[in-house]
């Protein structure tokens, strides 16, 4: 899902959740955590993701524990997001921690939920409205 999110297939990405999935990004965005069919999801990861240059997304030292159907996956994740000669600084990056939540439906585990826990963030803070931008006049394809 991480490779497919860092080339656009949004395709590839769709095909890895349930219909329906826990969001909670409320470390990063405020707000509150959402239940919301993976369609939206991809709608709202397409107006922004396409807007940047390039994105990198760093995955690593998993944790799995699997239980009959549901399996609880946790990961450290360093995320890069780079838009060339943005003012201040090209690059903002996102450090912290993901929990995803699978479940067994059809004979394969889709993503059920998932959590992103920010430690810190570095670099320009304002690349994501750029992006916003950037992605409906200029995407990335």
């Amino acid at each position: 899902m991480i490779h497919a999110i860092d080339q656009l297939d949004w395709p590839a990405v769709r095909y890895e959740f349930a219909d329906t999935v826990d969001i909670d990004y409320t470390s990063l965005t405020g707000g509150e955590p959402e239940t919301i069919p993976a369609d939206k999801l991809m709608e709202r990861w397409q107006g922004l993701l396409p807007g940047f240059q390039a994105t990198q997304h760093l995955l690593g030292s998993f944790q799995v524990e699997v239980e009959d159907k549901a399996a609880a996956i946790e990961t450290h994740v360093r995320a890069y997001h780079y838009i060339d000669d943005a003012p201040d600084s090209d690059v903002w990056m996102v450090a912290g921690h993901y929990q995803f939540q699978m479940a067994l439906q059809g004979g394969r585990w889709v993503i059920a939920a998932i959590k992103l826990v920010v430690f810190y963030q570095e670099g320009n803070f304002e690349l994501p409205t750029l992006a916003q931008t950037r992605a409906i006049e200029t995407p990335r394809q």
